[in-house]
């Protein structure tokens, strides 16, 4: 059993960069661990070659200490939609099985620059669409936890890998929910930050388009700063960039007096299946327990107009970046049903429903700006469902209420996504099957830190990673 591969990521970073442990060791260890685990969940696919690893692994151990960086020799897969140079970058579509990337994406670039190792790519839906982690090029992702279920997604490779310790950080992206609903269904992390603090790449449209970010994952929350640390940036170049903070956690967070807002299933609007609500109510307790003042909220915002305000702005940002593959008629019949659907929606919409859809936004923010005066976290479970049968496209009704199209299961999500702010997924426990759960602790735009910081004191007083996976592996 190689001990350090399950350290929080904080310690092993620490570890590479002072030099008590080698690159080389750690990826020869991570490269066995996933030959081991790997194959029974298939999230990390694309795996590089084992000799070319070693070799940039070397190569970083002859780096100078005093020259290493934040991630310096970390062993890290990107998620298959982010291009990393010299690499394939499917997305998940036949349509993209032979594209290799000739350069990094924004974000990717950082992270090499401050000494990561890319060792192969986390799997997701096809393009990124849906929370459930399979497509015709890679397969399926499985859960952890038990291995007929789905792990999420978009993110649902990275959550997985992260929940088994093949990697001890990953990047995610979350337009809805893409990186929280996998760390809630595989008992990780996974932060959404302010949208802004992880820039678009110079030149990428984001005057319109402010749903989808990059954000982190980890098995604590002081780990997800960590990476943020390196994927945030000043970026004069991009629209709506947030200034620089600094994401060093204190020692001892703490979450005495905060006030914190249960919004639960939002009056009833959004249903959930049994057994989300009292697992959340028990990380709420623990949160009392802490200090907070929790208290029930009563719905702020009628949530149907929300959905369709952020459907239709979702439906006209994929038409944006894929009509030219609708448009070809031979590329279209290779997209999923869902994405046809999808981007015929956002070409056929007209101006007005847009200006509807933005209204609603701005309507939507100005309620939440009124609801951060008196609360510093609104509280939400992180899905409405466990974790459903990997057989299945999606679930096509909640307690009996049918569900209308492919995401609206994940309406839960929609009130932070819509307005940009920051969000982060906790894990919550395990249901009588042994399914886990997640919460949401969302705060207002730009008080990333401080959410960061009330999750970490969550984390060490709860520590639900270190529940692992049952049946792994020992390598």
């Amino acid at each position: 059993m190689v001990e350090f591969l399950d350290w929080d990521a904080g310690r092993l970073a620490a570890a590479l960069r002072d030099g008590a442990l080698s690159a080389e060791t750690v990826m020869a260890a991570t490269l066995a661990r996933i030959e081991a685990r790997n194959p029974a969940i298939n999230a990390i696919v694309d795996v590089r070659d084992a000799d070319a690893l070693l070799a940039e692994a070397r190569d970083a151990d002859a780096v100078p200490v005093a020259e290493r960086g934040a991630l310096h020799g970390m062993p890290i897969a990107v998620k298959a939609l982010s291009d990393v140079k010299g690499m394939r970058t499917t997305e998940g579509s036949p349509l993209f099985a032979d594209r290799v990337a000739d350069s990094d994406s924004a974000f990717v670039a950082r992270m090499r620059a401050a000494g990561a190792i890319f060792i192969g790519k986390t799997n997701v839906p096809e393009f990124g669409l849906g929370s459930h982690s399979y497509n015709p090029v890679h397969g399926v992702t499985l859960n952890p936890y038990d291995t007929s279920r789905t792990a999420g997604g978009s993110s649902g490779g990275a959550g997985a890998a992260l929940a088994m310790s093949m990697v001890a950080l990953a990047d995610g992206s979350d337009m809805m929910g893409s990186l929280r609903n996998p760390a809630g269904w595989n008992n990780v992390y996974g932060f959404r930050p302010s949208w802004g603090v992880v820039p678009k790449a110079v030149g990428a449209e984001s005057f319109w388009h402010q749903l989808s970010t990059i954000g982190p994952m980890g098995r604590s929350p002081k780990d997800c700063a960590l990476l943020l640390s390196v994927m945030a940036a000043t970026e004069p170049g991009v629209p709506f960039n947030m200034p620089a903070q600094d994401w060093v956690l204190p020692e001892d967070c703490s979450a005495a007096g905060a006030k914190v807002g249960w919004l639960g299933d939002w009056g009833g609007a959004m249903p959930m299946e049994e057994g989300v609500l009292p697992l959340c109510q028990s990380g709420l307790d623990v949160l009392r327990d802490l200090g907070a003042d929790v208290a029930d909220v009563a719905p702020p915002f009628d949530a149907e107009p929300m959905f369709q305000s952020w459907s239709d702005l979702r439906a006209f940002a994929l038409a944006g970046e894929l009509a030219d593959l609708y448009e070809d008629e031979t590329k279209r019949a290779r997209l999923k049903p869902a994405a046809q659907w999808e981007i015929k929606r956002g070409m056929e919409m007209a101006a007005q429903d847009m200006h509807r859809a933005t209204q609603v936004r701005s309507d939507w923010f100005a309620s939440a700006a009124q609801l951060f005066d008196h609360y510093e976290v609104l509280a939400l479970p992180v899905a409405q469902v466990f974790p459903f049968p990997v057989e299945w496209d999606w679930p096509k009704d909640i307690a009996g209420v049918a569900m209308d199209t492919y995401h609206r299961w994940m309406q839960v999500m929609v009130p932070a996504s819509l307005l940009g702010l920051p969000a982060i997924s906790v894990p919550v426990g395990f249901n009588a099957g042994g399914l886990p759960m997640g919460m949401q602790f969302v705060g207002a735009k730009g008080a990333d830190v401080r959410l960061l910081e009330i999750a970490e004191a969550y984390h060490m007083a709860t520590q639900w990673p270190r529940k692992r996976p049952p049946h792994i592996p020992s390598a």
